[in-house]
């Protein structure tokens, strides 16, 4: 693909109290993205890891979340990759505006891939990262464009999906995987709260059940009455997932 550049920023407005690194990152024919960088302490290089948001668009909760991680000693990188936000689970977030990003794609378009890309290349190229030891999280139409980008790509080194959207054709594709997977995912996931069809729990499991079938290391984790935003507003499940999340990249990246 076309060379992607990557710059400082200055911090989006409003943001200044997260103490985050901002960087622009510049995807040709999509525009100029912005993303907070989570460095652990010590020295470097370190592992790391791209962070997309879910429809509810990017905001402070997926900064402090990179900020968690990278204590962990994972660089950790939370993206802007589509400037609105939409749906009802919008109520569950402190939006980050950033109206230079591309507008929302669906998660396995030809755009949302592209992007996804671009990212993951920026990433590989930030100084103290190791290139050939980098993961990617996504959260529901984020999880989706992580899913299909590691069966497209296959060259993440681990993948956490976080009420991630498992439509049939990227279920179909199961056994294409070529990383670990973690999934975490509410057995009540719904489209009150911000899930959609292809979020629905038993979509999850029959994922899970192809990617097994075919031999692949898949971690899935399923909380009883969670819901589609509960690494947001359920502060145990939040705890919880997050140090499942640091245990599995420590393992894997």
């Amino acid at each position: 693909m076309a060379s992607v550049t990557v710059s400082p920023a200055d911090a989006p407005d409003g943001t200044a109290q997260l103490a985050a690194g901002w960087l622009k990152i510049t995807i040709p024919e999509q525009g100029n993205l912005i993303a907070a960088v989570a460095r652990p302490p010590g020295a470097g290089p370190f592992p790391a890891i791209l962070l997309l948001h879910g429809s509810h668009g990017f905001a402070e909760e997926y900064v402090r979340l990179a900020q968690e991680l990278a204590s962990g000693g994972v660089l950790s990188v939370a993206a802007c990759w589509f400037r609105e936000g939409v749906g009802d689970g919008r109520r569950f977030i402190t939006p980050i505006a950033w109206p230079d990003a591309p507008s929302i794609p669906e998660p396995l378009s030809p755009e949302a891939l592209w992007t996804v890309t671009a990212l993951m290349q920026a990433v590989r190229t930030l100084p103290d990262v190791l290139p050939d030891r980098v993961g990617l999280f996504g959260h529901s139409r984020g999880g989706g464009a992580a899913l299909n980008y590691v069966l497209r790509n296959g060259d993440a080194r681990a993948c956490v999906l976080n009420s991630a959207r498992y439509p049939q054709q990227l279920t179909d594709r199961a056994a294409e995987i070529r990383m670990p997977l973690l999934m975490l995912h509410g057995t009540a996931d719904s489209l009150s709260d911000g899930g959609t069809e292809a979020t629905n729990i038993a979509m999850a499991r029959a994922f899970e059940r192809a990617a097994l079938a075919a031999g692949k290391t898949v971690e899935a984790i399923y909380y009883d009455g969670g819901r589609h935003n509960g690494l947001f507003d359920d502060p145990g499940q939040h705890r919880d997932e997050v140090e499942r999340i640091a245990s599995f990249l420590r393992r894997h990246l």
